[in-house]
This record gives C-alpha cells, sequence and structure tokens, in this order.
C-alpha cells in the first residue's frame, strides 16, 4: 500500500522552525530505472507540523520527526510528487491540503484545497499558482527571513548528483543538462506547458531563500539566481 523506505539524511533545521531532509526516489521510465534525491520540508508552529513534499522516513528518522511535535498537515504542491503522503496521512490522521485537479494515491480526497486567497496551513504563509500549466503545481512563499520559496519540480537546486542517485541516473541527468542553481527543467516545462505569464508573476515575489524538492537549499540569492533563470528560460 505504501511506498517502500529507501535512505535517507537527517532532519537538519535550515531557520528555526523549519527542516529539512533529503531522500532517495526510484521510478521507471522507458523501461530504465531512475533513482535520484528528492526533499521534504516540515515547518512547525506552535508544536504542529506541516510536511511539504513528503519522504516516507525509517523508524529512527519517524522518532525525530516525533519529537519535533506533532504532524497536523501534509501538504501537497506539485502534482508528480505525493507517493508518500498517504503513510503520514494515516499514520498522523492528519489533514491533506491540495490544489484543484490533484489526483491522489488510493484515491485519497483533498480535505482543504489551496487557493490563492484561501485558508493557509501555516501562518505567515501564501500560495502562488501556475494558472496556466497543464498539471496542478504551485509555490509556498514563507514570509520569515527575508522571504522563503517552496517549491516542488517548478524550481530545482540540483548542483550536482548526490549520495541518493544511482551512478546510471546521475550520468544520464548530467547528459540531459538537469544540473545547475535555481533552474527549470525542460522536461517539467515540456509536460506543464507552462506560459512565462505565471513566470512574469512570480519574479515580482519578494524572497531571499529558495527550498526545494530537489537540490540543495538555496539560500541569500535565490531571488537572484531565480531571476536570472526565468529571464534566460523565458526571455522575461
Amino acid at each position: 500500500m505504501y511506498s517502500p523506505v529507501w535512505p535517507h539524511s537527517e532532519i537538519k533545521e535550515i531557520f528555526p522552525n523549519i527542516f529539512f531532509v533529503t531522500g532517495t526516489n526510484i521510478t521507471h521510465h522507458d523501461n530504465a530505472k531512475l533513482q535520484h534525491s528528492r526533499n521534504m520540508v516540515i515547518i512547525r508552529d506552535n508544536g504542529k507540523l506541516s510536511l511539504i513534499n513528503t519522504v516516507r522516513l525509517d523508524d529512527k528518522g519517524l522518532d525525530c520527526l516525533d519529537a519535533l511535535g506533532d504532524v497536523n498537515n501534509v501538504i501537497r504542491i506539485g502534482a508528480f510528487h505525493g507517493r508518500d503522503d498517504a503513510f503520514y496521512l494515516d499514520r498522523y490522521d492528519a489533514k491533506l491540503w491540495a490544489l484543484e485537479g490533484m489526483i491522489h494515491e488510493d484515491n485519497r480526497n483533498t480535505n482543504i484545497h489551496l487557493t490563492s486567497n484561501g485558508q493557509m496551513p501555516i501562518p505567515n504563509c501564501s500560495v502562488f499558482i501556475f494558472e496556466t500549466s497543464r498539471f496542478p503545481e504551485a509555490i509556498l512563499h514563507i514570509s520569515q527571513q527575508n522571504g522563503i520559496l517552496i517549491t516542488c519540480d517548478s524550481i530545482k537546486n540540483w548542483l550536482a548528483p548526490d549520495q541518493f542517485f544511482s551512478t546510471e541516473t546521475a550520468k544520464l541527468y548530467q547528459e540531459q543538462g538537469f544540473f545547475g542553481a535555481a533552474s527549470i527543467s525542460n522536461v517539467w516545462k515540456q509536460a506543464c506547458n507552462i506560459n512565462s505569464s505565471d513566470f512574469r508573476r512570480l519574479k515580482t515575489l519578494e524572497f531571499r531563500h529558495l527550498l526545494s524538492a530537489h537540490g540543495a537549499p538555496l539560500l541569500n540569492n535565490a531571488d537572484e539566481l531565480v531571476a536570472e533563470t526565468i529571464s534566460k528560460e523565458y526571455e522575461i
């Protein structure tokens, strides 16, 4: 029923009450086995935890998670993630927050829809929705530390293959140009077919940091690097 437990890092505190853990993802595409890294962000508010871009943890990792607080919310912001949501929803009887149109594992239902002006699971948080995307995709904006973006697949920060990549996938992704700071992959662009107008709106957000579902935390100059990427990819 649930995805397996695969190797992952320890939970690290990136900012006060904002935590980050990197784990493994294994998929199959065109008869090829792909193994790369992915990240989960954990936000704590008054002892309540919200999980974004879930990664299933082993028993030791779950003990560390439980020591942080009580899991109340699972937040899904990307159409192509969510394989581990069901595990956390069942284990903690948590609420599932997601965009309209998202289809979940095991036909789960969204408890609360994320909308631009609607209820949010986290204080000082807003949601940026890619309005022209073929598949539901969003970014969370946290108004602390001069602004933090939390992304799923839209903007990655894979600088190089890490320990959770297989050798074959690392080589393939290098050949396909997947690695780089604040990057937007051609595979994601082609799948979602997003209009440049969405990225024009994104450039108006004020932030300094980026925590993506893929790659290392991008701290202090994320706004500059994201702007450079958008200018290059969409000529904005």
